[in-house]
């Protein structure tokens, strides 16, 4: 097992070598490979890359991020000018749902997103497209998925999207749904089938939960001859 020294110290690496991070003021403690970050950045969007940078650090078992947005006098705007801002790169986002159903409230450059969407891949593509601009110092996403009544046409559209795959094998997968969840059964032959099979669930409109319970059973070796 990996020691907290050792693991502080590539966690402290990683942020070092991301350039898009100024890591000077971020300070990295492990216990029991628990990771708490502390410190400040200059804007919203280094806080979610140091978070994202040490979730990818081997032995990482869990993250407590408890970085303050700093921003330089240069960068700050007032909050009627960043919900603006807001609002324009939401419209401009081609993959985000009708702008009318979602509301946005900004207080101290802290920025909350609420109505709803059709698609889970919308609520996170919002997110996103806000996490670019400058001046905003936290988001707080409460989109919801807006629902689909009938239980048959999600699992139709799932059926259709693992068809598509050509990475899956989906006369192996049975797929379940209850209102707006949806229960993965069957076997995946590696883990990325397996990430696949997830994002095609989710990509069905109205699904607002996936609960994997897919095997791997990797392909059996071709004996040498």
């Amino acid at each position: 097992m990996m020691s907290d020294i050792r693991l502080r110290q590539d966690i402290l690496d990683k942020l070092e070598y991301e350039l898009s991070i100024d890591a000077a003021n971020i300070g990295v403690t492990v216990e029991d490979g628990v990771v708490t970050l502390t410190g400040h950045v200059h804007s919203f969007a280094e806080k979610h890359t140091a978070e994202r940078v040490a979730q990818r650090v081997k032995g990482v078992r869990a993250i407590a991020e408890e970085i303050v947005v700093r921003l330089p006098e240069n960068k700050k705007a007032a909050d009627d000018e960043i919900a603006r801002r807001v609002i324009k790169i939401l419209t401009w986002g081609a993959a985000v749902a009708d702008l009318k159903d979602i509301q946005v409230k900004v207080e101290n450059g802290y920025v909350t997103l609420e109505g709803t969407v059709d698609f889970y891949f919308q609520r996170n593509a919002a997110e996103s497209l806000v996490r670019r601009l400058s001046g905003i110092t936290g988001i707080d996403n409460r989109l919801r998925i807006r629902p689909v009544m009938d239980a048959l046409d999600i699992r139709h559209g799932i059926r259709e999207a693992l068809k598509r795959n050509a990475e899956i094998e989906a006369e192996n997968i049975d797929v379940e749904v209850s209102g707006s969840h949806v229960t993965l059964h069957g076997k995946v032959q590696s883990r990325r089938e397996r990430a696949v099979a997830e994002r095609a669930a989710w990509s069905a409109r109205g699904v607002t939960a996936v609960e994997d319970h897919l095997k791997i059973e990797e392909p059996r070796g071709r004996l040498n001859t």
